[in-house]
């Protein structure tokens, strides 16, 4: 069955009124043909369309559909993207799928480097796997912004990075993209002796070049693990070369600031974490364009979680029942810091952080997202834990209860004695976990944004 068939269509979705049947093949949209999810979504955007159709046998029809514009015409295909995943044609030093323990779930040794995704879901992308046909046709249909793993704009340096021979055909497709207005957030995977010092003030200097069309740029350093066995040998930050890097950064960013009015490149928090400094105020990250990235993550964290604070009234955060935060290395004292802002307010809250050592990959992880359940049920099995486990809601994959190594919550639930609460990266949910509270509802979230809103812009 082609990937455009209908696999089933949304009742009462402007598609089921016009009359499309599961099975049909979704193959133009007011005369453009459809490809993939890209033609569909952008094509489908309009309130009046005319859909052409073939069923099973052959047959083509023509129905008229009437929407809101931007409304979504309710059909479902065979795969997501309308077409299969593309995976990636790179072999990146730095590539953190290759230092996979070995045995663990399909799906976590799938690299993927599809354009499509990016678009969709804000995956980045080296531009490797693009064709002339698709560089032109993001053009044409303006899609934008567009995630790209740059590394460096060092053409030969990327070939050597990305191991590919095509690595450096990609800063040429930012800077066609960049002369035809297509909007680029961009991410540097930092690599010690490698793609930093002055190699990595050419390639902010090539994209601030770029300015408007590039419009972030995120530096985060690499991840090692301890399976690296004949790959190539990099080293990690320590913290004098983070804090070298984050002065880098910090000094470049300064001088675009005063010229064009944005600092245009951050660190990640990690980079200031490692290198054991402050992270900086909410007014640095501007309009926090790289959060995702884990910029100024941290740093809107903390505004969420006072503001959650000032909300409260002292009387509501009495009478909690003690708790327990599991977390990486990285940000245990970070979070340390808001129990003991929380209790500051009313003394009787009970809590205690628990920084875990990432025996899975490998000390020299530290982050919260790659701590897996079978850490978590070593190093806290015997550990005063309150009545509920806090962790950070990205140790699971996404929309499920799995850690990375195939540990479920009920697991580590089970072994452990204590019910585990995910809890998302929001500073108003953390504070709720923290109180035991149930997760806020949507309308009294709305009314704390509303109200913080002003506050801010008055």
């Amino acid at each position: 069955m082609s990937m455009t068939a209908v696999k089933a269509v949304t009742p009462r979705s402007p598609a089921h009124r016009a009359g499309v049947r599961v099975g049909e093949t979704l193959t133009h949209i007011n005369g453009h043909r459809i490809v993939d999810v890209l033609d569909y979504k952008f094509y489908g955007y309009d309130p009046r369309l005319e859909l052409t159709l073939s069923g099973p046998d052959g047959t083509v029809r023509t129905l008229r559909v009437r929407k809101q514009e931007g409304e979504d015409l309710g059909l479902e295909f065979e795969t997501y993207l309308m077409d299969r995943a593309r995976s990636c044609a790179n072999h990146c030093i730095f590539c953190f799928v290759d230092q996979m323990p070995p045995g663990m779930r399909p799906s976590l040794y799938f690299k993927d480097d599809d354009a499509r995704l990016s678009f969709l879901l804000g995956n980045y992308l080296t531009l490797t796997n693009l064709s002339s046909r698709e560089v032109q046709r993001i053009i044409d249909l303006r899609i934008s912004p567009i995630n790209v793993s740059v590394h460096t704009t060092d053409r030969e340096l990327r070939v050597r990075m990305l191991k590919n021979p095509r690595a450096g055909e990609g800063i040429d497709i930012m800077e066609r993209f960049a002369q035809n207005q297509i909007a680029m957030n961009c991410q540097i995977v930092a690599c010690p002796g490698v793609n930093d010092g002055p190699a990595l003030d050419r390639t902010l200097g090539d994209l601030a070049a770029m300015f408007p069309a590039v419009n972030s740029i995120s530096v985060v350093p690499v991840g090692v693990t301890k399976y690296r066995e004949g790959l190539y040998p990099l080293k990690t930050y320590t913290r004098d070369t983070a804090s070298a890097l984050v002065g880098q950064v910090e000094a470049f960013a300064a001088k675009h600031l005063e010229e064009k009015g944005t600092r245009l490149v951050w660190c990640s928090d990690e980079f200031y974490l490692l290198a054991e400094r402050g992270i900086p105020p909410e007014d640095y990250f501007e309009e926090f364009t790289q959060l995702d990235n884990g910029v100024g993550m941290l740093t809107l964290l903390t505004r969420e979680f006072g503001r959650a604070l000032e909300l409260m009234e002292p009387e509501e955060l009495e009478g909690a029942a003690p708790f327990s935060i599991a977390t990486g290395v990285s940000a245990a004292p970070f979070l340390a810091k808001l129990v003991e802002q929380a209790r500051e307010k009313c003394g009787t809250i009970e809590g205690k952080v628990y920084p875990i050592i990432n025996h899975f990959f490998g000390e020299t992880i530290t982050v919260a997202g790659l701590v897996t359940g079978g850490d978590l049920i070593a190093q806290l099995r015997g550990k005063t834990l309150g009545q509920r486990l806090l962790i950070p809601a990205n140790m699971l994959r996404s929309g499920e209860n799995v850690f990375l190594d195939d540990v479920t919550t009920e697991d580590v639930e089970r072994e452990l004695g204590v019910p585990v609460v995910p809890v998302p990266q929001d500073g108003y949910e953390l504070l709720d976990a923290m109180l035991g509270i149930q997760p806020t509802s949507e309308t009294q979230r709305l009314a704390w944004e509303n109200e913080e809103f002003y506050r801010y812009n008055p």
